[in-house]
């Protein structure tokens, strides 16, 4: 199957702080717009404790005024002004002419035969992403979003046929979150005793997250954030096609569970299928799970094998995964193929996936066959995509 030529690799030399600056100068020149509304306000969602708190004394108000308002931003879910109690009337006006606290506009909202729910979220500058909701008997996962389209072009994902138009901002990043908090009703009241649904936050949507990293970054420790929406680092889940690089940093700052998207065990078929391979090949990738702090028994890293009929789902593709596995504490989601338009790969037959799985049981790693969810919606793995596109630049703008 594989028509490319050889490609040249980089060595573990290669993998410096400088490569990982180079990542993040890139990811700047997809930088999100200015954080303000129609009015000039300027929006607190996505802003840090010290950046709120800097807000506050250019305005000429204590430091204190901004853990009230990250208790009324990230705990109650309030956007406004006038519903924060804690805080004078006279201040709840100052901050309303000055500030907002903003969501993505929701466009559509769908709910799927199996309650999945999907979301198409609207940005200021009219970008959308999309994201999802997974239920699970007692709780449950939003799969969230960190850029609008995406740069990897993974042969088999419908999110990649969507050119990168720009990342998104920590706001927009956590109002994803948030907004589906607000969909469910399930920011905390007085009455208010019932277990959470939205229980998780898995970084697994439109984008590279790593290709956003400090965006993101900057979203998940909000999210972590014991004062706030005090999710632990155990409930959320950060998914990469192998950004190498910036996996160590990801482990350090972050230490949140890591999952990664593999779907093939040698370099040749990883080429073609997920490109980003050619720049960091497998042998490096696994070298930094290896080296991925915090992994063990207990929080194993994950890794998503998407299974393509007669292409990646053989029982020697098997057996070389468990190869590659060894000495790790891993397990393998096994993803059903969830087709879209003129794609060129079917779904694996289920006797194949059985066949597949079996060999990683046997081995000792836990291999799930991931049950497709909102696939009527098409909110299932791999199918996001938005109408959203680079705005061209006018003769007299370049």
């Amino acid at each position: 199957m594989n028509t490319l030529a050889p490609v040249a690799r980089p060595g573990p030399d290669d993998l410096t702080e400088a490569e990982r600056a180079r990542i993040l100068a890139k990811s700047a020149i997809f930088a999100p717009p200015a954080q303000t509304d129609a009015q000039g306000r300027r929006d607190l969602l996505g802003l840090t404790r010290d950046e709120l708190a800097a807000e506050m004394l250019a305005i000429g108000e204590k430091p204190f005024r901004a853990k009230q308002l990250w208790h009324w931003i990230y705990h109650q879910g309030t956007r406004d002004f006038a519903q924060m109690s804690s805080i004078a009337r006279p201040m709840q006006a100052k901050l309303a002419e000055r500030f907002t606290v903003g969501r993505p506009e929701i466009t559509t909202e769908q709910t799927s035969t199996d309650s999945t729910r999907k979301w198409l979220f609207r940005m200021r500058d009219n970008q959308q992403v999309e994201t999802v909701y997974i239920p699970d008997e007692d709780r449950g996962a939003v799969c969230i979003s960190t850029q609008v389209g995406c740069t990897l072009s993974c042969r088999f994902c419908h999110t990649g046929t969507q050119k990168l138009v720009r990342n998104l901002s920590a706001g927009e990043i956590i109002g994803q979150f948030m907004a589906a908090r607000d969909s469910y009703g399930e920011w905390p009241t007085p009455q208010s005793e019932a277990p959470r649904l939205l229980s998780n936050i898995v970084v697994m949507g439109m984008g590279e997250p790593l290709y956003n990293y400090e965006a993101t970054a900057k979203a998940l420790k909000i999210a972590m954030d014991n004062e706030g929406i005090a999710l632990s680092r155990r409930r959320i889940t950060l998914s990469t096609s192998g950004v190498v690089p910036m996996m160590d940093r990801a482990g350090a700052e972050l230490g949140v569970n890591l999952a990664v998207s593999l779907h093939a065990v040698t370099d040749e078929l990883r080429d073609e299928i997920v490109p980003l391979n050619r720049k960091y090949p497998i042998k490096e990738l696994m070298a930094a799970c290896h080296r991925y702090p915090g992994a063990s028994n207990a929080r194993r890293i994950t890794f998503e094998y998407v299974m393509l009929d007669g292409i990646n789902d053989s029982e020697a593709e098997a057996r070389e995964l468990v190869r590659l596995l060894e000495g790790l504490p891993a397990k393998v989601n096994l993803i059903p193929f969830n087709p879209w338009p003129n794609s060129p790969y079917a779904t694996s037959r289920r006797a194949q996936i059985e066949r597949f799985a079996n060999i990683l049981n046997e081995a000792g790693y836990a291999s799930p066959v991931r049950r497709p969810r909102g696939r009527d919606i098409a909110a299932a793995c791999g199918q996001l995509k938005t109408e959203s596109e680079r705005a061209r630049r006018s003769p007299a703008a370049a």
